[in-house]
């Protein structure tokens, strides 16, 4: 394996002094073209040897040892090249700092106009659903992200809750999250059963997309009327159904979206009994909790208001922790006159009892 330098990951929590440490050390060249980055090492160069001829002048070693230790003579002439090295090397690195600036100037610039592409791209003011109650939370960890949530209203009386976690992070990810909202908005106007949607996008992912990209997502189709709940969870994060102190997760049914053409996958049922709630979120999420076992802080934050569920959830993202975009989708059923009429699967899924 050929021998590269790493560049230092910064720490945003860090103090004064490990921070301005961590700036010393950064190899901000790294991120440079590598032509640009020659021509900057040729500049460090070039006032290296400034520095060396006047510590070798220091010395004062005699004229007939200049030559083999590269020494100038030290004369007018000499005083006069090294003045120019030290003037040519310092201006070769305000062009190549200059340039740099410039270039991450524009990248922000593109960065901002993205960020706000995609955020036309998320669900903007929910509609109203009788009987329920939707909150939802979108932060990226950059200007922009790689989480996708959509909420699209489906003909008789159902709602389709989508959510995918694409595998990186910016504008990559973000363009295949983009991707996945339009692949989902158009196959749903089609075919809007769960196990339809994660079959075709993951043979579309699977054939347009670079090997090493795919997405883990849920697809979760809500009867509203009877509170039904039909899902396909290709490899994300288990969302799960609370219900009076017992948590119901919905554990993966396939591979995540984009990994395998020609992968299977599976269609669950469960029910949103009154006054339970259901939580949707990605692993930005659970890895920005301080502390062991996020899923019963998670299951600890539920009150009785969607609102004040959502709020609680918020307050659990630690920024010191916070390493990846965090997306939350709470849909919690007001307790009222329908009855569910559909048994839930229990076989398909893992229930945790929170005790009291």
């Amino acid at each position: 394996m050929r021998f590269r330098l790493q560049t230092v990951k910064l720490d945003r929590s860090a103090g004064p002094i490990r921070r301005s440490l961590q700036y010393g050390f950064y190899d901000w060249t790294r991120e440079m073209p590598r032509p640009k980055r020659i021509i900057t090492y040729v500049s460090f160069i070039l006032q290296g040897y400034v520095f060396y001829f006047l510590l070798m002048w220091a010395f004062r070693l005699p004229e007939w040892l200049d030559p083999y230790f590269l020494v100038l003579p030290r004369r007018p002439v000499g005083y006069v090249l090294v003045l120019l090295l030290y003037l040519t090397g310092g201006y070769i690195q305000k062009a190549m700092l200059t340039s740099e600036f410039l270039r991450k100037t524009q990248l922000e610039t593109d960065q901002i106009a993205a960020r706000q592409i995609q955020q036309t791209l998320q669900p903007g003011k929910l509609e109203d659903l009788p009987g329920y109650e939707v909150q939802t939370f979108y932060k990226p960890l950059r200007e922009v992200g790689g989480d996708y949530f959509d909420v699209i209203e489906l003909s008789a009386n159902r709602t389709l809750f989508a959510l995918a976690d694409v595998s990186g992070k910016g504008i990559p990810a973000a363009l295949l999250a983009a991707n996945i909202q339009a692949l989902v908005r158009s196959i749903a106007s089609v075919e809007s059963n769960p196990l339809a949607l994660a079959k075709q996008i993951n043979k579309h992912l699977s054939r347009y997309t670079p090997s090493d990209r795919f997405a883990t997502a849920l697809f979760i189709v809500l009867r509203r009327e009877s509170g039904e709940l039909s899902y396909v969870n290709a490899g994300h994060n288990a969302p799960f159904v609370f219900t009076s102190g017992s948590a119901t997760f919905l554990e993966a049914t396939g591979p995540p979206l984009g990994l395998f053409a020609d992968a299977e996958y599976e269609a669950r049922s469960t029910v949103l009994s009154p006054g339970s709630s259901l939580l949707i979120f990605t692993d930005g999420l659970t890895d920005s909790i301080r502390g062991k076992n996020p899923e019963d802080r998670l299951c600890d934050a539920f009150a009785e208001s969607a609102e004040g569920t959502m709020a609680n959830l918020k307050s659990l993202v630690d920024p010191k922790f916070n390493e990846d975009d965090v997306t939350i989708l709470l849909v919690k059923r007001i307790a009222g006159p329908f009855s569910s009429g559909v048994s839930a699967e229990e076989p398909n899924q893992a229930i945790l009892r929170i005790p009291s």
